[in-house]
């Protein structure tokens, strides 16, 4: 018998971390089936998901380059220490005045090319062996250097105070937590991520995602992508 083997583009729901649902998706699979995923969603964020299954792993690295797309809902005028909902929010001090929206869009702008970006105290990077966010957690005072990465486009889909919504198209090492952080501290003093859906990964689309609930009933072999490009 073939062995299995093939991408799943798979809709990852709230609540769940990647690994979990690689894991969810390991049991629907023969026995000693490898299984990886292709670019991590934190557990709050949605949208897809790339899980490589069989002989697909080796193709972890190309997938991980494929530009991707972000939509992103952030509040201003506050912060969290991750980020993100996980954590307590922590007004602005002082309190600062609203932007304009054509402040809003102006600051956008600068965030669209090659930029330099400081990855969140609570991510997955290594220091001396160790994620970031293990580092973090015990309250250690972590001083993570810029990473140039690339932005092709932040589109403003909606505004109104204290929520920005964005549209991201960026490419690999990109963190959208960074982007609310700096986008909201020049605007407002503060910002942080209150959703975040990835819509895109290369020709991956969330319109074809498939839940793991599909991949429950109907199994995963009818939902497998044999190849990278079409």
């Amino acid at each position: 018998m073939e062995p299995i083997s093939g991408i799943l583009n798979v809709n990852k729901p709230a609540g769940l971390s990647s690994a979990r649902v690689v894991g969810q998706i390991k049991r629907l699979l023969p026995p000693r089936t490898k299984v990886g995923h292709a670019g991590t969603l934190d557990p709050f964020a949605t949208g897809v998901l790339l899980v490589l299954v069989g002989k697909a792993t080796r193709w972890c690295e190309q997938l991980m380059g494929q530009p991707k797309q972000y939509i992103a809902t952030v509040k201003l005028g506050a912060t969290t220490a991750t980020l993100d909902p996980e954590s307590p929010e922590q007004p602005a001090d002082p309190p600062v005045d609203r932007p304009e929206e054509s402040q809003v869009l102006e600051v956008l702008q600068r965030f669209v090319g090659e930029i330099q970006q400081v990855p969140p105290q609570f991510s997955a990077l290594k220091i001396a062996g160790r994620p970031a966010y293990q580092l973090a957690r015990r309250g250690e005072s972590l001083n993570l250097p810029p990473r140039t990465v690339r932005i092709d486009r932040m589109e403003l889909l909606g505004y109104q105070w204290p929520t920005l919504n964005l549209r991201v198209d960026c490419g690999r090492g990109t963190y959208i937590r960074s982007i609310a952080r700096d986008v909201g501290q020049i605007l407002a003093g503060g910002g942080y991520l209150t959703t975040l859906c990835r819509t895109r990964i290369g020709r991956f689309d969330l319109q074809q995602a498939v839940s793991l609930q599909q991949l429950a009933e109907s199994g995963v072999v009818s939902f497998l992508h044999s190849a990278i490009e079409p």
